[in-house]
């Protein structure tokens, strides 16, 4: 991978002393990782007992402030970085089966013997340590050369590569990829947005957030590796027989291979309400909506329309700045299609303690203002909300308009139909991410569009393989969640089309874990307080193993980190 982070180098050995085996973890301390090796000296330290770790097992370790985690697997031991590359979860509360851990948080999954990301979120792999034998207890170190990446070399080479994207993850990936695997041509991403690409995911649970925290890659590292970056530029059309696009400045650009990776833009209101068009409407789209959202809401009155996971999530996180905060849904509960009436009630509970006021079975007909800007919202029942700004969640669709009169095909949503292999219906022009509709291969390759950070990862991971013809099929699992209130609802799986739910814990007491069943299968799980169980869950699924409705209700250490 292009990993960016501060790395170690660790061996663990084993000392016959007295007749017992202890590790010993001796740790290389290296800088900010670069295209050469880096130096410096070992230190030792015993960590535990051969005993303490039994096959299928993993140990947390601290050695020289570095959290390490030792797992044996048939007999043989590794060691990795304790922390996921994403957001520091720690990997010890993971799911962790044969030579792989699954992140806990956010799903991304780690080989325990090289350190590789396997499964996203995330961008770096992890650090890893090497195991050595040693049969004396005190141990002489000496200096170690470690480099455990080697980038490729960015050449004079004419294959031109064009990526599109609304800074999101899957061309950023793709990039990456193309890069890891001695890509040497050109790599463009063009995108509409004024920062480089960033974690939108951030965008409604921290609206607040400084934009340099939420980078995915800094200028100097795009730079290092060659990857382009256009900002403020919009396609406008594509001619895949002349192989160009043009955008909205009236210029236009060739590409030998194509990424189309525009995700999906909110859904206007405008169109069936009566004053949507007014200034204080607003549309969570971009690190500009969220900052301007946030100011506009500090101590005034804030109505969302729609419970989707961002009006949600907005709901949350002004709860305790603006001056009210109202909600207004369509359904009884929020979630109650994705996550069921259940979770959903719970959440508006979770919501209205903090003083978030719901109206539900509900929707808006008309807004009323002054001077262009809203000052009330009229509901269909004749309730008349106060409103200084209105934010607007009531879906996606993608952004494909761009592709009318081109011979790309889309599907009847206007997504992009893609292979498993992420291509198109035409040579050399691939889509990625939330505009696209692929096949999944835990439904029986069920066409979906499903817009999920980690499956725009995979998809722009998978994307560029294909490109430099390594085939790769898609066989991510996927995995979602959303954070109210600093509480984290964790999802994975495709539930569409769920008949019953199977419940461990207690929904009302903010800890369980749901298995969405479709006839005897679970087809998808959510979970909140119960990690790592949606993990374990993913890595089953992965696996290509099913589990029962029977499994579901009996088995008892959902929330244990080993599989059985």
């Amino acid at each position: 991978m292009l990993d960016f982070f501060s790395s170690s180098a660790v061996f663990i050995c084993f000392d016959l002393f007295s007749g017992v085996k202890s590790f010993i973890l001796c740790i290389v301390c290296a800088g900010k990782m670069s295209m050469g090796p880096t130096q410096c000296d070992e230190v030792t330290e015993v960590v535990c007992l051969e005993s303490d770790l039994q096959d299928g097992q993993m140990k947390e370790v601290e050695v020289n402030h570095h959290k390490i985690v030792l797992v044996r697997n048939e007999g043989k031991f590794s060691a990795v970085g304790g922390l996921c590359t994403h957001y520091g979860a720690p990997l010890i509360k993971g799911a962790l089966v044969g030579n792989r851990v699954r992140c806990p948080w956010h799903g991304a999954c780690f080989n325990t013997t090289t350190g590789d990301i396997e499964e996203y979120p995330g961008l770096d792999s992890l650090p890893t340590y090497k195991v050595c034998l040693k049969s004396l207890t005190l141990w002489k170190l000496r200096k170690l050369t470690q480099c455990r990446i080697i980038l490729g070399c960015i050449s004079s080479c004419p294959m031109f590569m064009c990526l599109w994207c609304s800074t999101g993850p899957a061309s950023l990936q793709c990039a990456e990829t193309l890069r890891q695997n001695n890509y040497g041509g050109r790599i463009i991403i063009v995108t509409k947005d004024e920062q480089l690409p960033l974690d939108k995911t951030k965008l409604s649970k921290a609206m607040n957030i400084e934009v340099e925290k939420i980078l995915l890659r800094p200028s100097d590292f795009l730079q290092q590796h060659g990857i382009e970056v256009l900002k403020e530029k919009e396609v406008v059309s594509v001619n895949t027989e002349a192989k160009t696009v043009a955008f909205n400045d009236g210029t236009s650009q060739h590409y030998d291979q194509l990424l189309i990776s525009t995700g999906a833009r909110s859904v206007p209101f405008i169109v069936s309400c009566p004053g949507a068009e007014m200034e204080n409407v607003k549309l969570l789209e971009s690190y500009k909506d969220a900052a301007g959202i946030y100011q506009m809401s500090l101590g005034k009155k804030a109505v969302i329309i729609g419970t989707s996971f961002i009006g949600m999530e907005v709901a949350a996180y002004l709860s305790d700045k603006a001056a009210s905060v109202a909600v207004v849904g369509k359904s009884k509960f929020p979630y109650q299609f994705s996550l069921g009436p259940d979770i959903g009630k719970m959440t508006m509970k979770m919501l209205e303690e903090k003083n978030v006021k719901f109206y539900m079975s509900s929707d808006v007909a008309e807004m009323r203002g002054v001077k262009g800007r809203v000052k009330e919202i009229v509901l269909q029942n004749g309730d008349v909300l106060p409103a200084d700004v209105v934010i607007v969640g009531i879906g996606v669709i993608p952004n494909s308009h761009f592709l009318k009169g081109s011979a790309v095909e889309v599907d009847s949503r206007n997504a992009v139909v893609v292979d498993k292999f992420m291509k198109t219906n035409i040579p050399d022009v691939f889509a990625a991410g939330d505009v696209a509709s692929f096949p999944l291969c835990i439904r029986e390759d069920k066409r979906v569009q499903i817009g999920h950070w980690q499956l725009a990862q995979a998809h722009g991971r998978v994307a560029a393989l294909n490109m430099l013809n390594k085939q790769t099929e898609l066989n991510s699992v996927p995995f979602f969640w959303t954070v109210l209130l600093g509480k984290s609802i964790r999802y994975t799986g495709y539930g569409e089309g769920y008949t019953d739910i199977v419940f461990k814990g207690n929904v009302d007491e903010r800890k369980f874990l749901a298995f969405y069943m479709k006839g005897d299968d679970v087809v998808a799980a959510a979970s909140l307080n119960f990690d790592p169980a949606v993990a374990k869950v993913a890595e089953i699924m992965a696996t290509g193993k099913k589990i029962t409705k029977s499994q579901a209700e009996t088995e008892v250490e959902w929330n244990s980190g080993t599989l059985e």
